[in-house]
Order: structure tokens, then C-alpha cells, then sequence
């Protein structure tokens, strides 16, 4: 069901609660609150990201570091596997060819250790000595530490010597892990390393690490351990210092104060009891190597690989250290722009609503005013129309009052003059033929005056009507047929009952005004007017064959024809329908209560004003 306009605004239940300028500022410092929480655990999401990859960055440029070792001993162990013979001078170029300090900064040296048995040892040390390589920097030869051992891996060839002068001559089999590490390259073919730490002379607690791998007879067989055991003939060594290494690999740190510690993960067995602990390799925090990162510190722990032996990298960073200087202030740059845009939404939100409250307000207003409007309309509109109807009743009353009084004495009069007339014309008519022509016109002008009286008098209320409704629609049609020429049928099966006088008279200005319309406008030829009692209802139908209404002619302006017929109806509590088409032509259908009565109560209101 559709409620009226005037009533949609009070149906409606809105909340006129004004919020608070302090809920604004509450709800604004929350949102602030949480924006800056935001920002802050994404800055610190952002740092600790930044720590990983730096991280990780450092644990890929030292593993590559190691490679990069790695591949320098395997380049120098096949320079030599080519040539069975090389000599200091030609070592020495090799070496200065590789430009190990710009080209691979964190190798220390490479050196050479010739296998020798204990039968060869007098002719190997004769050899030795009887070389001229003192001009290289090698001090006179001696194998050291002294003693007589089956065999011996004796280090003869050092590049660059300044590094490491006091290793030339030593014995690397000397020590038994030394030597099971020498065995095991030679009888595998990989490279091998003791793993245990070098301290550096020019870097008081830093270490070195020295790589070692097998050279062979070339073009001797090297399928089985007994075929590279009967090629073999030393071993290539390099030394790298742990420090450069990983200071290499932290070059382009963007991190500040990050601190790095390479440990090596200990091989805890029964033979070596020693590797037990856990040492430190490096640590880039000098002043703080022995104490722990204070807390607050961010910590990572990573693995490295270092030919098969486990290290592992530690990075510790402050957590000031991972922001820029304006990282402290993006969060409460957050905070703030979370309060300023919060509070001016809310303000936004207090206006609109204010504007709303104003306008439903003013709404209500309009519709109490429209409301009352209606209603004041309303009762005029009723009132109009019992004026109307009042002014109709008076109007035909008033009609049906001169008709009478013309009929009474106007028409008398004339009847009378008419006799007279005509008794004067027979008088005359032998004796006076001047006087009884002049009698023969007036008789003539009192005819054509009585018949002027008794078409006003039909126009004004025609005497039919008092026979019946029914007499009254057949005389009018047969006026319509002699005035227009247009074959017009009547169809009235019952015979229309007895109704009010005002019923009758308003069906008879409906048909009036129908077929007026039909002469004038609608071209037909034929016209059917049926007059049929249902149900307590008299209704009357005139239907044409002619051209049909157009959309605008009712509401044409100066034509009142249609709209008449519509409120004569209303006025009498009936019904009007009118339907058109360019192709049927019009029909007009009229229904009123037969019992209708003018109510007294009305009469008497109009009466009085």
C-alpha cells in the first residue's frame, strides 16, 4: 500500500541525536592511535626485511668468496698438473699474473708442497739449496720441523713470500692430522683442509684458513686411490684470511653498526676431542668481541659451507641502525594524518547530519503546511462541487420555472392573439380583401412567434420530459435524425424507470451534449444509443462510427463538453467512461443510481449562502 506524500515524512523514524564535538575528537585520536601502530609495525616489518637481505647478502658474498678461493687453487693445481717442473720464476709470474691483491683481496698466499720420501730426502735437500731463488725473497732451504719421517709434503715454492717467509721448507706431514687431511686429497682428488683456524701475525686474534688440493704426473691414470697414489707427486695450497674475506663481503653494507661473526661449527668426535669448542674465526665488532649484542639488537643466524666443513654467520644490528632519520617521524606523521582526516570527516559527518536534521525538519514543516493545504483544498473542492451541484439545480429549476411561465403566458397570449387572428381573417375575407391580408400575415407572425416560443421553451426544459426519461431520449433522437440527417437507433429493451427529475434531466444533457459533439466534430453516419437498466444503475451508452477523439481534446482549452458530461456524473454519484479510436470511433457510457436523491441537508446549505 502506498502512503501520500503529505504522510511519507512521519512514517519515517530518524534519530535526531546531535553527536558531540568530544565523541569526534575521541573517535579521532583512535584512528590516529591505530594509524600510527600501523606504521610503526610496518617500519619495523620494513627493517627487518632490510636486515634479512643485507643478511643474506653478506652470507652470498662470502660463500662466493670461498668459490672465488676455491677456483684459484683449482686453476693453480692444473697449472702445475700440466707441467710436472715448474720453476720459482715461473711460479712467481703466475702468480703476480693472478693479481691476487685487487683481484682476490683475501688471499693471503699460494705455496707448493712437493712430495718427498724419507730415501729421497738428502738428493731433494741438495737440490734445494743448490737453487738460486734467494733473489726472490726465499730464505735458505731446510726442512723443518727436524726429524726423520717416512715421507714428507715440504713446501718449496711461496708466493707472495712476505706474507708467509717462515713457512718455506716446512713439513705439512709433520702433524698427524695434517697428514691424514693430505692423504685423504690424495687418494680422493678433492680439496681438503685441515679446518683448523691460522692465527694471522699482523692481526692479533684474526684467523686464516688454508685450502690444499693434489697434484699429479700428467698423463698417469687417476681412476683408483692406488693409481693417484702412484701419481701423486704434492699438493697446491692456498691461505686466505678470514677477515678479508668477509669485510669484502660486507663492502657495500648500507646497514650501519652491523656486526658479523663467523664461527666454526665444532666436529665434536672421540678422536679429536679439541674441536669441541666453538671459535670464533671473526667478529667486525673488535672493541665488543667479547661481549654479547646488548638487548634490542636484531639477530640472524645463517650457515656456511666451507668445503664441506659447517660455519655459520651471526648478524646483530641495533634497530635504530635499519631506520632513517626520517623513519622516526613517519609514524607520527601516520598519527596525525589518522586524527586531521578523521576529525575532518567527522565534521563532514556533523554537517551533513546537521543539514539533514535542517532539512527533515523543514521537511515536516512543508508537510504540515502541505498537509493543512490539502485538506483546506479538499473541503473547498467539496464544497465547489455541492455549489455546483447547487448552481445546476438552480439553473435547471430556473429553466424549468421561465419555461413554464413562458408557456403560461407567453403562449397564452399568443394562442389568443392567434385567435383573434384568425377571427378577423374570416370576417374579412369577403367583404375586405386589403384587411384580411394584413389578418393572413399577422396570423402568420403569431405562428412563427409561437413556434420561436416553443423551441425556447424546448431549449430550456423540453415539456417531453415530464412523459418519462424514456420519451424524452426518443424525441431527442428523432430531433437528431430530422436536424443532422445521420440514421441514429434507439435501443431501450425495458423502458427506463421512474427517476429523480434531476437524474433524468442530467442523462438528457449528457445525450444533449453526445450527439451535439457527433453532428459538429466526429463525421460519422451511424449512431447507436442504448439505454439498459442493471442493478440498481441506469446506464446509457452513445456510440458513434466516426473519425474518434484525439489525445488533447479534452483538455483543449474553452472545451467544456466532455468535461461536463464527467462532472454531471460525479455530481450524481455515477460513473462516466469515454473511449476512442481513430478506427471505432467514440463511445460514451454514463451509469446512475435510479434511487438517487438530492440530499436535503445539501439544498438547505446552498440555500443559505
Amino acid at each position: 500500500m502506498r502512503l501520500p506524500r503529505a504522510h511519507l515524512f512521519e512514517k519515517l523514524h530518524i534519530s535526531e541525536s546531535r553527536p558531540t564535538w568530544w565523541t569526534g575528537a575521541a573517535l579521532s585520536t583512535l584512528v590516529g592511535a591505530g594509524f600510527y601502530m600501523w606504521m610503526a609495525n610496518s617500519l619495523e616489518n620494513e627493517a627487518l626485511e632490510r636486515f634479512r637481505t643485507q643478511a643474506r647478502t653478506i652470507q652470498y658474498n662470502i660463500t662466493a668468496g670461498i668459490k672465488a678461493c676455491t677456483d684459484v687453487l683449482r686453476g693453480t693445481a692444473s697449472h702445475f698438473q700440466a707441467a710436472d717442473d715448474i720453476s720459482p720464476e715461473g711460479f712467481h709470474h703466475y702468480v703476480q699474473g693472478l693479481d691476487i691483491q685487487r683481484s682476490f683481496p683475501a688471499i693471503a698466499n699460494i705455496s707448493f708442497a712437493q712430495y718427498v720420501t724419507d730415501a729421497g730426502r738428502e738428493a731433494f735437500e741438495e737440490r734445494m739449496r743448490s737453487a738460486r731463488v734467494q733473489h726472490l725473497g726465499y730464505p735458505p732451504f731446510n726442512i723443518w720441523p727436524a726429524g726423520r719421517r717416512p715421507a714428507y709434503t715440504v713446501i718449496t715454492l711461496l708466493e707472495p713470500m712476505y706474507s708467509a717467509r717462515a713457512k718455506f721448507g716446512f713439513d705439512l706431514a709433520e702433524r698427524p692430522a695434517g697428514a691424514a687431511a693430505l692423504d685423504e686429497a690424495r687418494d680422493s682428488g678433492a680439496i681438503t683442509s685441515s679446518g683448523v683456524p691460522i692465527p694471522l701475525p699482523d692481526a692479533p686474534g684474526q684467523f686464516g684458513m688454508a685450502l690444499r688440493a693434489p697434484v699429479y704426473h700428467a698423463g698417469m691414470p687417476l681412476r683408483t686411490p692406488a693409481e693417484r697414489r702412484a701419481a701423486y707427486f704434492g699438493s697446491v695450497g692456498l691461505g686466505f684470511a678470514v677477515p678479508r674475506l668477509v669485510e669484502a663481503a660486507m663492502a657495500d653494507t648500507p646497514v650501519r653498526d652491523l656486526r658479523v661473526r663467523i664461527y666454526r661449527v665444532p666436529e665434536k668426535t672421540a678422536a679429536d676431542p679439541g674441536q669441541a669448542s666453538n671459535p670464533l674465526l671473526f667478529d667486525s665488532a673488535t672493541a665488543a668481541r667479547d661481549r654479547p649484542p646488548p638487548a634490542g639488537h636484531l639477530h640472524l643466524t645463517l650457515p656456511l659451507n666451507f668445503n664441506g666443513r659447517a660455519w655459520e654467520a651471526q648478524f646483530d644490528a641495533p634497530r635504530e641502525a635499519l631506520y632513517s632519520d626520517f623513519d622516526a617521524y613517519l609514524p607520527w606523521l601516520a598519527a596525525l594524518g589518522g586524527f586531521v582526516s578523521m576529525l575532518l570527516m567527522y565534521a563532514l559527518f556533523q554537517t551533513q547530519a546537521s543539514s539533514r536534521r535542517r532539512a527533515i525538519r523543514m521537511a515536516r514543516d512543508m508537510t504540515r503546511e502541505l498537509r493543512d493545504s490539502q485538506a483546506r483544498l479538499q473541503l473547498s473542492h467539496q464544497r465547489l462541487r455541492r455549489l455546483a451541484a447547487h448552481a445546476e439545480q438552480i439553473k435547471e429549476e430556473e429553466r424549468k420555472r421561465i419555461a413554464r411561465e413562458i408557456h403560461d403566458d407567453l403562449g397564452q397570449n399568443l394562442l389568443a392573439l392567434r385567435i383573434e387572428a384568425d377571427l378577423l381573417a374570416n370576417r374579412t375575407a369577403q367583404r375586405h380583401p386589403r384587411l384580411f391580408a394584413r389578418a393572413c400575415a399577422t396570423r402568420k407572425q403569431i405562428d412563427d412567434a409561437i413556434r420561436s416560443v416553443r423551441t425556447i421553451i424546448n431549449d430550456l426544459r423540453p415539456t417531453v420530459l415530464d412523459l418519462g426519461l424514456s420519451a424524452a431520449v426518443e424525441w431527442q433522437v428523432t430531433q437528431f435524425r430530422k436536424r443532422s440527417g445521420i440514421a441514429c437507433e434507439l435501443t431501450d429493451p425495458d423502458g427506463a424507470p421512474y427517476i429523480d427529475d434531476r437524474c433524468a434531466v442530467a442523462l438528457f444533457r449528457v445525450l444533449q451534449e453526445s450527439l451535439s459533439n457527433i453532428q459538429q466534430h466526429a463525421r460519422a453516419s451511424q449512431v447507436r444509443v442504448e439505454l439498459r437498466h442493471q442493478g440498481g444503475s441506469l446506464r446509457m451508452t452513445i456510440a458513434d462510427n466516426g473519425i474518434g477523439l484525439r489525445d488533447d481534446s479534452r483538455t483543449k482549452l474553452g472545451s467544456f463538453g466532455l468535461v461536463g458530461i464527467e462532472e454531471r456524473m460525479s455530481l450524481l454519484g455515477g460513473n462516466c467512461t469515454i473511449l476512442s479510436s481513430v478506427q471505432g470511433g467514440t463511445t460514451v457510457t454514463v451509469s446512475v443510481p435510479v434511487a438517487w436523491r438530492v440530499p436535503h441537508t445539501q439544498i438547505g446549505e446552498f440555500a443559505n449562502l
